[in-house]
């Protein structure tokens, strides 16, 4: 009909860490502003953006090949556009241009506020290329749709690292640490929680140096305060906090306030002194061990999470053995760990004595044996136990499996709470389950009594 303007379908694939779903939440929150269809079924999308991830190898191969499987629906879907944008771009802008010319645009870090007019400018056969290698100290504030359940939602409070640890590319992907303004994550919240967000999980490079280039003092215990404040906020929890900015006002502050969920993620990377120096980590086992008996002995509810690198440059033996010895005697609550990956333009991939992919594959194994273990033994404390529960939703094979979690576990990375019922319960609801035996690395409970 004539006058009648026909509306563009737009899907946006979002790969890597919650820091990068941000992102697409908002350039999705633009791409609503600017009256475009949003569809979840990237089949039916007459624009794909793909959201990439460079961090290590295993995530640019993914990137890689979620990149190539989208390019046939070029040829054989809907797909009339194909836009990528994001961390591997900003690496890679000339050898994706060159290798992958089914590509329509390339938007940097740098760029996602420019999505708009990419799209419109591809949709009429323009070729686009925006990667700012210069890092902008601003921090772009952008419209937002959430693509989590509606009771939760990351909130990210700062962009960028200064941390320069010797095997990782985020400084040169992401720029330097900048801080949003207070007042604008405070409002950004209250946002989420009327849209239905009961939990609120801070997310940054580096959590704990909020506030230290804006504010020229740590702000992150005072953020935590006034989210409190919020009276719809039932949980919010931190992650990415580095140890070494960890104050003890942060620590009271997490014991002290309710909605605080009494949880830690703790990148740690490794905890052999002689490794620590090599990563440029700049601190200690000793210390890390005293930041770990502070926590437990101020707040001994405290679940704490951490990730380790296996098998960078020199890792000795003996080196990794002090790791398995580190994890056997604190017994952390929830690991994850990957094998190290030598990137470009890092110190540590020119280091001399790189370790095999054979000794750092059974390395990460043994590790994940060993936790596996330690994890088996936390959670046999919790049989016969009633712990309150928020639901996340139904478990993808099963109507009568509901997902579940407490304030001990984080979405996505954490083992779950799996409940059995044929009552249709609410994501968000909160229940108290009794948890009546273990599954692989989750729990199994049945619901006790259901509290909203």
């Amino acid at each position: 009909m004539k006058g009648v303007q026909i509306l563009n379908s737009v899907a946006v694939i979002s790969l890597g860490c919650p820091k990068n779903l941000v992102d697409s939440e908002n350039m999705l929150g633009l791409i609503k502003e600017g009256n475009f269809i949003i569809t979840d079924n990237y089949r039916k999308a007459e624009v794909i953006i793909i959201n990439t991830c460079g961090f290590i190898e295993s995530a640019k191969e993914e990137s890689i090949n979620t990149i190539l499987e989208m390019t046939e629906h070029k040829i054989t879907g809907e797909c009339k556009v194909l836009i990528v944008v994001g961390c591997l771009v900003q690496k890679y802008q000339k050898e994706l241009k060159q290798e992958i010319p089914e590509i329509d645009a390339l938007l940097g870090t740098n760029n996602y506020h420019e999505i708009i007019e990419a799209i419109n400018k591809t949709l009429n056969k323009e070729k686009v290329i925006k990667v700012n290698a210069k890092h902008t100290q601003q921090y772009f504030e952008l419209p937002r749709h959430l693509v989590t359940s509606k009771h939760y939602a990351y909130l990210r409070i700062a962009e960028g690292c200064d941390n320069r640890c010797s095997y990782c590319t985020i400084p040169e992907i992401r720029g330097p640490f900048r801080s949003r303004p207070m007042e604008n994550i405070i409002n950004e919240a209250k946002y989420l929680v009327s849209l239905g967000v009961k939990e609120i999980i801070l997310v940054a490079q580096d959590t704990t140096q909020y506030g230290k280039d804006i504010y020229q003092e740590l702000r992150l215990a005072s953020l935590l305060q006034e989210l409190c404040k919020i009276s719809e906020v039932r949980w919010i929890r931190l992650l990415y906090c580095y140890p070494n900015y960890f104050s003890d006002n942060l620590i009271e502050v997490i014991k002290d306030e309710p909605k605080i969920c009494k949880y830690i993620d703790l990148p740690l990377q490794h905890v052999d002194n002689s490794i620590l120096k090599r990563m440029g980590r700049n601190i200690t086992q000793e210390e890390i061990k005293s930041l770990i008996k502070k926590l437990r002995d101020n707040i001994p509810e405290i679940i704490i999470r951490s990730t380790f690198i296996v098998g960078f440059p020199g890792e000795s033996q003996e080196n990794f053995h002090n790791l398995l010895e580190f994890l056997q005697e604190v017994k952390l609550d929830r690991v994850g760990a990957f094998s190290y990956s030598q990137e470009d333009n890092t110190p540590a991939g020119k280091m001399a004595n790189q370790i095999t992919n054979n000794s750092k594959i059974k390395r990460l194994n043994k590790l994940m044996e060993l936790q596996y273990q330690i994890l088996l033994e936390k959670h046999r404390q919790y049989i016969g136990k009633e712990i309150t529960v928020q639901v996340d939703g139904i478990a993808d094979d099963n109507n009568d499996l509901w997902v579940c979690r407490s304030t001990g576990e984080a979405p996505e990375i954490d083992p779950v709470i799996l409940v059995f019922t044929q009552d249709r319960l609410i994501p968000g609801q909160l229940l108290t389950v009794k948890i009546t035996h273990l599954q692989d690395y989750d729990l199994i409970g049945e619901i006790y009594c259901e509290l909203t």
